[in-house]
């Protein structure tokens, strides 16, 4: 991972470290919607493979937000890992693991947070080389499940669970142990407008915000 990459992610963690997925989205809707997202101080968006031209959607998001991570989500084999990065994309994001999408996401230097759900699955993809770790589905790993991965994960792994969260339920999590949060169709589905995402997107900020000062 190159330094700026490296600083980019690393601000992000500290910050708000909230991956807007925005699953559906069309590539003439990325710009107003990215601006309401930069706007809210979101600093990593990811654009599902399953929607409408997400290689162009992911170019224009890296073009509009170079001090964003941008990269894509369900990605599952090498070749799209290969693609994204052709893009401009320096974020891959699985619903599961891959050894080999891990490695090529590592190889060519991007940010990999692939989809575990247990301590095999989480110890087998850092050993690949994993940046951190998506915690999928959220709606079936519980705070407690998140405190008992943390208790033997090396505490340096970012730990994000995805599914279901919503600005109230953070709070259980990050007590838990997590590090951060995918946020989809609660923050933008398809034909959401970027006023729409603005106001949820300042939400789950000033939720974070609350957690963090409590």
């Amino acid at each position: 991972m190159n330094p700026a990459l490296a600083e980019a992610w690393r601000r992000a963690l500290e910050d708000l470290p909230l991956v807007a997925i925005l699953r559906g989205i069309a590539p003439a809707e990325v710009d107003a919607v990215g601006d309401a997202l930069w706007n809210a101080n979101w600093r990593l968006f990811e654009v599902p493979l399953n929607s409408p031209q997400p290689l162009e959607s992911i170019a224009r998001l890296a073009r509009r937000f170079p001090g964003a991570v941008v990269g894509a989500g369900t990605v599952r084999t090498e070749d799209e890992v290969r693609q994204v990065h052709a893009a401009g994309g320096r974020l891959v994001v699985s619903p599961h693991f891959d050894p080999q999408v891990v490695r090529a996401a590592t190889w060519s230097g991007m940010v990999c947070l692939p989809g575990v759900m247990t301590p095999t699955e989480a110890f087998a993809a850092l050993a690949a080389g994993a940046t951190g770790l998506k915690l999928f589905p959220a709606e079936m790993i519980p705070p407690a499940t998140v405190k008992a991965l943390r208790a033997v994960l090396p505490q340096a792994v970012p730990l994000l669970p995805v599914g279901g969260i919503a600005p109230a339920t953070m709070a259980g999590y990050l007590a838990a142990g997590a590090n951060g949060f995918g946020i989809g169709s609660t923050l933008y589905r398809p034909g959401t407008d970027a006023g729409e995402v603005a106001r949820v997107a300042r939400a789950f900020a000033d939720a974070w915000a609350g957690t963090m000062r409590a």
